[in-house]
């Protein structure tokens, strides 16, 4: 599907894809891919079909034989792209939902496959699992190993608060999919959970971290600038409720003694001048409510609860033309903004970038946070 500069290759089949049929390829009349840095990454690809010789009155030769059994729910899908001579992988996933919308009109009949990244297979079964004697980190690599087999590499954040029980104490026990238990131990630290395709065609990153806020960031976005705008459109909001403190007591389970937990600033790395949690007026204050923990343990819970609620306190989501702009945003990434004023230019954190490509255009849309306003950087580098 060569559209604008651009060449898309296109994978499919069971653990290891190969190239798809030229017939297949050529059907392919748009493709979105969503990534997220929390929650489900996705893709949906659009095949616009329909019935054109005699031999296809039974059926659409898309809907069967050879290329039907390609496009069988749990087959893989891998799609690179090459911009500028440099190929990406843009989407490793796995088929799970059909579509078919036949029409009238030949050649007009719309067959759609939707799937999810990897981590789908990791959440088919609700498991009851005894992890002896290991750390949050630890378990959270043991359930990767597993899953090798999709290219599945682990980059692995060590935790504020470490805790390797002993067996004779307690036993940490999964009741959960794996992909489930991962992410709820990554809410408890404060970390994200998500996983990345590439750098090579069949491998995957499994991050599982505080969001990288110091990453490198990307080439830059600019609105409002004559010839330099690369952006289409973008939109700001600011919640002022979304920040909050942390106060309450625990009770130690070593010591039996009941101590404060009271946590009021944020651990991230800034990209705000002006951070809402210590500039508004009024913030929300959570009760603490965990029991049987360790008072430092509490704590770091704690601060955990107060770094998530600092995230979004701005959020910022536009479009952008992909050739315009020159190049790919980076969910888990960051990214420099420039030409929208002193409040809301600078440094934001990438959480969720959505590919739109079709014949003639290919768009991204985003989504980006971070902890208030005011620029902490004077200038980008272009």
């Amino acid at each position: 599907m060569p559209t604008l500069g651009m060449n898309l290759t296109l994978l499919i089949g069971t653990t290891t894809p190969r190239p798809a049929p030229t017939l297949l390829s050529e059907l392919v009349d748009s493709l979105e891919v969503t990534y997220r840095d929390q929650g489900r990454s996705g893709f949906q690809i659009v095949f616009r079909v329909g019935r054109a010789e005699p031999a296809d009155a039974q059926d659409d030769p898309l809907l069967r034989g050879a290329t039907e059994q390609l496009l069988q729910p749990f087959n893989r899908v891998i799609v690179t792209l090459s911009l500028n001579s440099q190929p990406r992988v843009l989407m490793d996933g796995i088929v799970t939902y059909h579509e078919f919308a036949p029409s009238l009109e030949p050649g007009e009949s719309i067959f759609t496959i939707t799937g999810e990244d990897v981590g789908v297979m990791m959440d088919l079964e609700e498991k009851s699992v005894e992890h002896l004697e290991l750390d949050d980190k630890s378990i959270v690599e043991k359930i990767l190993n597993s899953y090798t087999k999709y290219g599945l590499t682990p980059k692995l954040s060590t935790p504020q608060w470490t805790d390797r029980p002993l067996k004779t104490d307690r036993v940490p026990v999964q009741l959960s999919t794996d992909l489930d238990y991962i992410q709820e131990l990554a809410n408890r630290h404060g970390f994200v959970f998500y996983i990345k395709p590439g750098p090579s065609t069949g491998s995957n990153e499994a991050y599982w971290g505080p969001p990288n806020r110091k990453a490198s960031p990307g080439k830059p976005l600019t609105f409002n600038m004559g010839s330099f705008t690369n952006l289409e459109s973008i939109n700001f909001q600011y919640d002022a409720l979304a920040v909050m403190k942390v106060q309450g007591e625990v009770q130690d389970r070593k010591t039996n003694q009941t101590q404060s937990v009271s946590v009021s600033s944020s651990r991230r790395s800034p990209l705000s001048a002006e951070p809402a949690l210590t500039t508004q007026i009024y913030t929300r204050t959570a009760q603490f409510r965990q029991t049987a923990r360790l008072a430092t343990q509490a704590t770091a819970y704690a601060q955990a609860m107060v770094d998530q609620s600092v995230d979004a306190a701005i959020t910022a989501t536009g479009e952008l033309d992909t050739l315009t702009y020159g190049d790919f945003l980076q969910h888990g990434g960051t990214v420099d903004l420039r030409g929208v004023g002193q409040t809301y230019d600078g440094r934001y954190y990438i959480n969720e970038v959505t590919h739109q490509i079709q014949q003639g255009a290919y768009k991204q849309r985003f989504r980006m946070t971070r902890e208030g306003s005011g620029s902490t950087i004077a200038r980008v580098t272009v």
